[in-house]
């Protein structure tokens, strides 16, 4: 699936989502903190959405983003073959989003692949699920991870695991590019 087309995607699951839980836009954008023209945009696909931004609509509709995005997949198979992961990017912070081991129904865990370009950062908020178990492996560069306003220095083979229940940040202090891996597991 094109970039163009996840994007389409994703735009009509966020409209769907919206309408699903009875909200006008005013009301979505009182609870995510975003404008009500930057959602109506989002929804008919006229702008592509920051990992700031998913991880605000996620939070107020109560999923992971590996969740959101895998809504907008055909069936997913058993077997995920690389050339089939979902990637998903963010070119204005620097972030590049494989999912390699998508949401499944019955299934808890969930494997994604994230990299980050050299000074690039992401924030979130809140937990898109207060609790949600993550372990992050670092397997090439370096990491500052700061959970709940702790900042933890990562390297290459170390592995941060937490719970997690309020604000994140994940920033690439450089000098080259951080890839890592983030092993979701459901509450």
């Amino acid at each position: 699936m094109g970039h163009d087309e996840v994007e389409a995607r994703l735009a009509r699951r966020l409209a769907l989502l919206r309408t699903d839980h009875g909200w006008p836009l005013d009301e979505l954008a009182r609870r995510t903190g975003v404008s009500r023209s930057t959602l109506s945009r989002l929804e008919r696909g006229e702008i592509s959405p920051t990992a700031g931004l998913l991880g605000k609509l996620c939070t107020a509709y109560g999923r992971t983003m590996s969740q959101l995005l895998a809504e907008v997949e055909a069936e997913p198979p058993q077997l995920v073959r690389a050339d089939r992961q979902l990637v998903w990017r963010d070119e204005a912070s620097g972030f590049t989003r494989r999912s390699v081991s998508p949401p499944r129904p019955g299934l808890r865990g969930e494997i994604i692949e994230g990299v980050l370009r050299p000074g690039a950062e992401i924030s979130y908020d809140a937990p898109p699920l207060p609790g949600l178990e993550q372990h992050i492996w670092v397997l090439e560069g370096a990491l500052e991870i700061t959970v709940d306003d702790e900042v933890h220095p990562v390297g290459p083979g170390d592995c941060l695991r937490f719970h997690l229940w309020g604000s994140t940040r994940f920033h690439c202090p450089g000098p080259g590019r951080v890839r890592y891996a983030v092993l979701i597991v459901l509450p």
